[in-house]
């Protein structure tokens, strides 16, 4: 039921945060910052992206992903197009890589020490979920402040 419910939750989230991506009007202002803005929608959705290709695909799914986490944070115009196929792939590397686990497996400690202390791969896979959703809130927030506050279509 969790497994079902987190894929259902990665995919909501991650199609609605190429709705952001889309409703920029201008791609340029994917990378803009502002005063107190210092990450701008491009640089989150590089390192959602990366987070979850990390977490999820190499340590869950033995993908072989090699995470660069700093530029994530300092990479600056990749095209949006490029981006939405990064969510693509990503998008359908979490439910191939959740499918093969067990309940046994959620259970058991999660193989990365993330936190202070170790955790449950059921923990973490429920923290990268809210992780994301921290973050696509942020890319929406950002999109309404530095592009004129239009919902996306």
């Amino acid at each position: 039921m969790i497994l079902e419910t987190l894929k259902t939750l990665f995919d909501r989230d991650l199609a609605k945060l190429q709705v952001e991506l889309e409703a920029y009007s201008d791609e340029a202002l994917l990378w803009k910052t502002d005063a107190g803005i210092a990450n701008s929608a491009g640089n989150l959705s590089l390192h959602l992206v990366g987070n979850l290709n990390a977490f999820i695909g190499a340590v869950l799914g033995n993908t072989g992903y090699v995470r660069d986490r700093e530029a994530e944070f300092s990479r600056r115009g990749v095209p949006r197009v490029t981006l939405l196929e990064m969510i693509d792939q990503t998008r359908a590397m979490i439910p191939t890589t959740l499918d093969r686990l067990t309940a046994n497996r959620l259970e058991a400690t999660f193989p990365v020490k993330v936190f202070q202390q170790e955790t449950s791969t059921g923990y973490m896979l429920v923290h990268l979920a809210t992780h994301l959703a921290y973050h696509l809130g942020q890319v929406n927030y950002h999109r309404r402040l530095l592009d004129g506050g239009q919902p996306p279509s």
